[in-house]
């Protein structure tokens, strides 16, 4: 329960809890669609609430909070139990059912805690009982992010701070001005256990799932088109027609060395499919709220990522964009890289625009465990749109190279004992990768990178495409493209 922040450390500028400041817990979510499907915790987290109301404990002003269960069972059983109104009255409203916090979808905080958080260069915390906790996923204002059960999460609602040891500080006074720790609000687990008992039944399952397809009011008068094939609409910014298929050629093209590239990106290890793949707030001043703005979208209507993720054009300017990604081609925190001919800095979808418009093709440098986390699409997606051609890393994560050759962007993989630092790379150099039309599982390329001075650095890498279906899928340039030329075939 003690946490490495601690307030001797630093100085006065960490967070007891009564103000903002460095550490301050502004955001507190029951959330996720795993953990509050366990009538234990559910149940536990409520009872730490009336406990505390009890003893006159109260959330902290500056802290977010939200219960967002998985399905309505969870409320049904909570309301019949009498403990729905204690979570309510400590601000955990019902908010929905299902992703929320955890996918990006905090909402925003005030503006009067933001701009503090700005102001000050605020290094403050959400605790969520989600699934994920990637940087810059769950709020672009919380720079750390922790997993609790709801009752903890309840608990650090009430702490207003991370920096705390709840074994041994108090969460807050009672009325009489007597300290209260965490064990005194604690649930006990036999009530916990009498309560499911009662009121957590079959029946509550059964009567809300023979409903699922019922729908509600405004699903149900939704009018949608009769016609067999799906009419896009040219000026919607939620769904456009997919351009994977656009000038499809019907016969598979032939498989070229990628020649002339240039890094758009030159990253550390360790970089997760979220800071790759669009997610949460859609921010004003790069590309894609620049895009939804001149589409005549107020900023009130962006919504998020995920919502329009059915929209090119938002999630390719969003790829690569995540507020903590670190490219070492520039000094800035976030989507941005060094335009190469002019060394300009630039949102890297604006890089990537130009480059494409050049004819130029690009590639990622980076280190360790390249596209760990959760399986995201748009990482992929994302990252053939903007004319990514491959991506050499040190290793991959499974899954992210299954999805980069099922869009035709080749994973490559600097040999044992090599990497970006070892071999002297800056990312300013051009390059050229040889043996692409030979290309068997797991064979070696050639790679020559060029630098400012026209001195040349060869070296070899292993090609990740580990199967020949590896092979067909990236030879037809994805595994869409492969799949529709054999229904064709047929």
């Amino acid at each position: 329960m003690e946490t490495t922040l601690r307030k001797s450390d630093e100085h006065e500028s960490i967070s007891d809890g009564n103000e903002l400041r460095h550490g301050s817990v502004v955001i507190a979510a029951i959330t996720s669609c795993t953990n509050t499907s366990n009538p234990s915790v559910m149940i536990g987290a409520a009872l730490l609430a009336r406990n505390a109301l009890e003893k006159g404990l109260k959330v902290k002003s500056f802290v977010k909070t939200s219960f967002a269960p998985g399905s309505r069972v969870v409320i049904d059983y909570l309301k019949d139990a009498g403990l729905m109104d204690y979570l309510e009255e400590l601000g955990f409203h019902l908010v929905g059912y299902g992703c929320t916090t955890c996918i990006g979808n905090s909402g925003p905080l005030k503006n009067e805690f933001i701009n503090d958080i700005q102001d000050k260069d605020l290094v403050v915390a959400s605790v969520l009982s989600g699934n994920r906790n990637f940087e810059g996923r769950i709020n672009p204002h919380t720079r750390v992010n922790y997993l609790a059960s709801p009752p903890l999460v309840v608990a650090f609602a009430l702490a207003g701070t991370v920096s705390i040891n709840m074994e041994k500080e108090p969460l807050g006074t009672d009325l009489e001005g007597n300290l209260v720790f965490l064990r005194d609000v604690w649930p006990n687990s036999k009530e916990i256990t009498k309560l499911i008992d009662k009121f957590v039944s079959t029946k509550l399952y059964t009567k809300e799932y023979s409903e699922i397809f019922k729908g509600w009011d405004l699903w149900n008068e939704l009018k949608p088109p009769k016609e067999d094939v799906y009419q896009w609409e040219e000026n919607s910014t939620y769904i456009r027609e997919p351009p994977f298929f656009k000038d499809f050629p019907m016969e598979k093209p032939p498989t070229t060395d990628i020649k002339g590239a240039r890094v758009i990106a030159l990253l550390g290890g360790s970089v997760t499919t979220d800071h790759i793949s669009p997610a949460g707030t859609i921010p004003l001043d790069m590309p894609a709220g620049r895009y939804l703005i001149s589409k005549g979208i107020d900023i009130d209507n962006f919504n998020s990522f995920g919502s329009r993720r059915g929209n090119d054009e938002v999630m390719m300017r969003g790829t690569f964009g995540n507020i903590r990604i670190k490219n070492l081609l520039t000094n800035r925190e976030g989507g941005w890289t060094s335009y190469h001919p002019t060394k300009e800095i630039m949102p890297i979808y604006d890089a990537a625009i130009k480059y494409i418009d050049s004819n130029t093709p690009l590639i990622v440098i980076a280190g360790n465990d390249y596209g760990m986390g959760s399986s995201r699409d748009w990482a992929a997606k994302g990252t053939q749109l903007l004319g990514i051609k491959a991506v050499i890393a040190e290793s991959f994560e499974r899954i992210h190279r299954s999805n980069l050759v099922g869009m035709g962007v080749l994973p490559l993989q600097f040999k044992e004992g090599e990497s970006a630092t070892s071999l002297g790379l800056t990312g300013e150099e051009t390059f050229d990768i040889y043996g692409i039309r030979e290309i068997e599982p797991l064979s070696e390329l050639d790679v020559t990178a060029r630098g400012i001075n026209e001195e040349e650095l060869k070296f070899k890498v292993i090609a990740r495409l580990d199967t020949p279906i590896d092979i067909e899928y990236y030879q037809n340039g994805g595994i869409l493209h492969t799949v529709l030329r054999n229904m064709i075939k047929k």
